[in-house]
C-alpha cells in the first residue's frame, strides 16, 4: 500500500511560477493521505516536503516582500504540516509550524488562513492541558467584521472545549449550543475554502465531546455515537475513542465491551496518535476498575495489545 501513497516530487525552482503549484499540489497530497490513512502515515511525506521546500524551515521574516501568492501557498502548506504533526503526536513541532504558518499568513494578508492556524493552535493547547491559552488563541480570530458562519461555529467549538476543561459548565454548554446555531446559518460566499470539513458530523462529534468533558453522559453518548458511526475521514476515529471513554465513564459496560470488540481488530490501522492515546488511557482505566466485569477488563487488555504503540502491542 505504501508504494501507492503520494510523495512530493523533486525540489522545485524558487521562482513563484514553479514553487506555488508545487506547494499547493503537496497540500492536496498531504490532505488526501491524512484523510485516508491518518496522520502517522502522512509523517514521512511531511518530512519529505519540509526537506524539499526549504522555505518551510526559513525564518518567515526573511521571506518578507516575496510574492503574496507564494507566501499564501507556503502558509497553507505549513498549516497542513502543523495539523498532521499535531495529530501524529509531535506537539512541540506542531506548535512551531503553526507559528510559522501564522507569520506567513500575516505577511501576505491571508486573514482566512491566519484564523485557521489560530484555531488549530487553540485545539493543540486544549489537548496539551493549556485551556487558558486555548481560549486566548480562539479569541484572536475575531476581527472588526462578523465572522462567516462556519468560522464562527469553529471558534465557538474551540471556546466550548477550553471552557469545559476550565470547569465552566454553563459557559461550555452555551458556547456549544451557539456553535450549532451558527452552523445552521449555512454556507456563505464569505466562508474560506478550508471550511469544507466543518460539517454536521464534525459538529455532532464536538458537541458530544464537550458534554463528555462535563461528564454529562446521557447527552454525550448519543451524539458521539452518531458521529462515530458516520462515514468520514480517518481522523474522525477520535470520536470513536471519545465514545468509548464516555461509555466507560457512564458505566455502560455492555456497550463498552461491544465497542471494544468492534474497534480492536481495526486499531492497528488507526493513524492518529491523539486517538490511540485516548484508547490506551481508557483501556488502562478499565483494567484498574474492580467494578468492571471481568470480560470487559479482558477486552480492554486485548485492545491494549492491538493499539499501535500501546503497552501491550508488539
Amino acid at each position: 500500500m505504501s508504494e501507492n501513497r503520494p510523495r512530493p516530487a523533486s525540489a522545485p525552482d524558487d521562482e513563484p511560477g514553479a514553487l506555488i503549484p508545487f506547494a499547493l499540489r503537496t497540500v492536496r497530497q498531504l490532505v488526501a493521505l491524512d484523510a485516508e490513512h491518518g496522520a502517522t502515515a502522512a509523517v514521512p511525506a511531511v518530512r519529505e516536503a519540509v526537506r524539499t521546500v526549504r522555505q518551510l524551515s526559513a525564518d518567515p521574516d526573511r521571506l518578507r516582500g516575496h510574492d503574496s501568492d507564494l507566501l499564501a501557498a507556503l502558509a497553507e502548506l505549513c498549516e497542513v504540516v502543523g495539523w498532521i504533526l499535531f495529530d501524529a503526536g509531535f506537539y512541540g513541532r506542531a506548535h512551531r509550524m503553526n507559528a510559522r504558518a501564522l507569520a506567513l499568513a500575516e505577511l501576505c494578508g491571508d486573514r482566512g488562513m491566519a484564523r485557521l492556524v489560530l484555531l488549530n493552535d487553540s485545539m493543540l493547547d486544549a489537548h496539551t492541558g493549556r485551556p487558558g491559552r486555548a481560549l486566548e488563541s480562539a479569541a484572536r480570530v475575531a476581527g472588526p467584521r462578523p465572522l462567516p458562519a462556519r468560522v464562527s461555529s469553529l471558534v465557538l467549538i474551540r471556546q466550548a472545549h477550553a471552557s469545559a476543561l476550565l470547569g465552566g459548565r454553563r459557559e461550555a454548554v452555551d458556547l456549544i449550543s451557539r456553535a450549532q446555531s451558527r452552523f445552521l446559518d449555512g454556507v456563505s460566499a464569505d466562508d474560506p475554502h478550508w471550511a469544507w470539513w466543518i460539517d454536521q458530523t464534525e459538529l455532532l462529534g464536538h458537541q458530544g465531546w464537550v458534554h463528555a468533558r462535563l461528564r454529562e453522559w446521557d447527552t454525550a453518548v448519543p451524539l458521539l455515537y452518531e458521529a462515530a458511526t458516520a462515514p468520514g475521514p480517518s481522523y474522525r476515529h477520535l470520536f470513536t475513542a471519545e465514545l468509548l471513554a464516555a461509555l466507560v465513564g457512564s458505566g455502560a459496560w455492555a456497550e463498552a465491551e461491544d465497542l471494544i470488540v468492534d474497534i480492536a481488530p481495526r486499531a492497528g490501522a488507526i493513524g492518529s496518535v491523539r486517538t490511540t492515546q485516548t484508547l490506551v488511557r481508557t483501556a488502562a482505566q478499565l483494567l484498574g476498575r474492580a467494578d468492571a466485569p471481568v470480560n470487559l477488563r479482558d477486552a480492554a487488555a486485548f485492545l491494549l495489545e492491538c493499539v499501535p504503540g500501546g503497552p501491550g502491542s508488539p
